[in-house]
């Protein structure tokens, strides 16, 4: 090959490792993705990686960054790929003019997971050049710097917990999904990092599956998250065990108190908007909510009658009572519905009237599905029966990992049974996973 082949061959590749994505997702936004290769070099990451984010539309600044790290596996990772495409945890982005970060570290079965899940081993270096990288092809420097909200799933939470230790200036908060690595370096099988003081700082949410305590497989992420959160809570940090009486290792419906812990700790702990400095502000824990470990009751601070030492860390009166539902049920009560459809058009087709429409998923429940109208009558739901094996079923359906099901639906149906010449009149309504319908959108005619 001549060196121009071997110039044009380079660039190629190089293309292909950096992609500004303009989607078929139906969430306003821009979509951007870096592939960086493994790496031979020590103390970098031998594993490839795809990084994938999503910006809201219409954000000047970007005030964080929320991270939703896969498990490991194959499986894991896979699931992760359509992640930034998540209409629900858009919402919570959008609502707080951050961008929503989806890794996919590419783990073949013969992989060992460490490789990537300690960030040690190199992943904390691709995951802040992505950020560098993100942030100059987004135009959005901030990125570089914008603190984290960090989900972890099993060794998501692992990656979590070391991060937590490495960079805990960066982190609003973190939820730890069914996994740590705090009992692994407690009994000495990974390096026991040292712990600063700043790491006790940060909100967490422990969030084991009851069903995992006593499995042969999968009791270490009982036992660590527990064992993590009596060690963490004694030295004083705003650590809260919620776990969930419906699942084991799978996610289930932690989704529906994820957002809102986050939502919480957001409020709590990002600077005001337009301030130039993006330092976190600490937490007041006397304006927090208290309840005893392995309770269901949750009561404000200053009448806790426990052991503050030992009790279960709540951000606040309104997650506190979502907190008190899930633990007892695995789910949460709503009670508000979801926001009508926008903009519904509706498209002469020759094999009927086809309608496209926008929607955003209801901050609280997410999006199951949609109600189509047709001269103010029912003429279809769509999806016809939403998918979810983990809980309640939803429009973009979700993995054991929580993230939506590729191939992901369009908001498109067509009315296959009109007539030719007939005219109709088409409304649309969003239905939320709790089953709340939303207003009818504006009427659109058939042309």
């Amino acid at each position: 090959m001549n060196s121009k082949r071997k110039l044009v061959s380079l660039l190629a590749a190089l293309a292909a490792c950096f992609t500004a994505l303009v989607s078929n997702a139906k969430a306003a936004g821009r979509y951007l993705e870096v592939t960086y290769p493994p790496s031979t070099q020590t103390n970098e990451l031998s594993l490839g990686v795809t990084y994938r984010l999503w910006i809201p539309e219409g954000v000047k600044t970007v005030r964080g960054v929320v991270v939703h790290q896969h498990g490991c596996g194959v499986g894991s990772r896979k699931g992760a790929e359509p992640g930034a495409h998540d209409l629900h945890w858009q919402a919570l982005c959008k609502k707080w003019d951050c961008a929503l970060l989806m890794p996919s570290y590419h783990q073949e079965e013969k992989d060992n997971c460490r490789l990537w899940c300690d960030p040690r081993n190199g992943s904390h270096k691709t995951f802040l050049k992505c950020l560098a990288d993100f942030a100059a092809q987004s135009g959005h420097p901030e990125l570089e710097r914008a603190p984290w909200c960090l989900w972890g799933h099993s060794g998501g939470g692992f990656w979590s917990s070391l991060m937590q230790t490495m960079y805990p200036e960066r982190i609003v908060a973190i939820w730890f999904r069914s996994g740590t690595a705090f009992e692994y370096w407690e009994k000495g099988e990974v390096v026991k990092p040292e712990i600063p003081a700043a790491a006790m700082g940060i909100p967490m949410m422990m969030n084991p599956g009851a069903k995992e305590n006593g499995d042969k497989r999968f009791s270490s992420a009982w036992t660590g998250t527990l064992a993590m959160f009596k060690a963490y809570r004694a030295k004083g940090a705003p650590a809260g065990f919620a776990p969930d009486p419906r699942t084991a290792h799978e996610t289930g419906d932690s989704r529906y108190l994820a957002i809102p812990f986050f939502d919480a700790c957001l409020a709590l702990r990002l600077p005001e908007k337009g301030s130039k400095s993006q330092a976190l502000k600490p937490v007041n824990q006397k304006a927090a909510w208290l309840a005893p470990l392995m309770g269901d009751a949750a009561e404000p601070a200053a009448k806790f009658s426990g052991s503050v030492a030992e009790s279960v860390w709540l951000p606040g009166e309104a997650f506190a009572k979502a907190w008190t539902h899930y633990v007892k049920t695995g789910a949460t009560e709503d009670t508000t519905p979801p926001p009508a459809p926008t903009n519904v058009k509706a498209t002469a087709k020759p094999d009927g009237i086809a309608l496209a429409w926008d929607a955003e998923a209801d901050f609280e429940s997410g999006l199951t599905a949609f109600l189509i109208e047709r001269d103010g009558q029912p003429l279809a739901q769509f999806p016809e029966k939403p998918q979810n094996r983990y809980g309640r079923p939803l429009f973009q359906n979700m993995s054991y990992g929580d993230t939506p099901v590729a191939p992901l639906l369009d908001f498109q149906f067509t009315d296959k049974t009109v007539k030719a010449g007939e005219k109709h009149v088409y409304r649309i309504l969003s239905v939320n996973s709790a089953g709340l319908k939303s207003a009818a959108s504006k009427a659109t005619n058939t042309p």
